[in-house]
C-alpha cells in the first residue's frame, strides 16, 4: 500500500512544543504529530524550506533536546558552527575522494576542470566561515 502524501510544513511545525528551549526527539515528534517516520522526514524537509517565508522562527537539532523551533541565539550559533564544520568536511571528502582523482585520471575534461574550480571555491568560503 503506497505511503499517503508528505504532510504540509504546519502540521509537523505544529507539533513542535511552544516553551522553549525544549524540544522533541524524532520519536517523539513522530508520535506528537501522528504521522509515519517518512511523513515527519517529509515534513521537516519542507519546514527548512518554507519557514523564511512563513516568518516562522528557526529550526534546528541537537542531540540533546532533539528539534526545536526558536532557539536563543547560542544555541543557534552553535547549530550553524556545526553545520558549516559538517558541511566543509563533506566537501572535502567529495574533492579528494572523488573529484580529484577524476580530475588526475581525465585532466583535459573541460567538466571536471570547471567542478573542481566551483568546489574549491566553495570550500574555501566554508573554510573562511568556520574559521571564523
Amino acid at each position: 500500500m503506497p505511503e499517503p502524501p508528505a504532510p504540509d510544513a504546519g502540521t509537523t511545525r505544529r507539533a513542535q512544543p511552544d516553551p522553549r528551549p525544549a524540544g522533541l526527539l524524532f520519536h517523539q515528534l513522530t508520535r506528537a504529530s501522528d504521522l509515519t517516520p517518512s511523513q515527519v522526514r517529509a515534513g521537516l524537509a519542507v519546514l527548512r524550506d518554507v519557514i523564511a517565508d512563513q516568518g516562522w522562527p528557526p529550526l534546528i537539532w541537537t542531540r540533546s533536546d532533539g528539534y526545536q523551533l526558536g532557539a536563543e541565539r547560542a544555541a543557534l550559533e552553535a547549530y550553524e558552527r556545526k553545520v558549516i564544520k559538517e558541511k566543509l568536511t563533506e566537501f572535502r571528502r567529495f574533492i579528494t575522494g572523488t573529484v580529484a582523482p577524476h580530475a588526475a585520471a581525465h585532466p583535459g575534461d573541460k567538466w571536471v576542470r570547471h567542478i573542481t574550480a566551483q568546489l574549491n571555491s566553495i570550500e574555501s568560503t566554508l573554510d573562511l566561515v568556520n574559521s571564523y
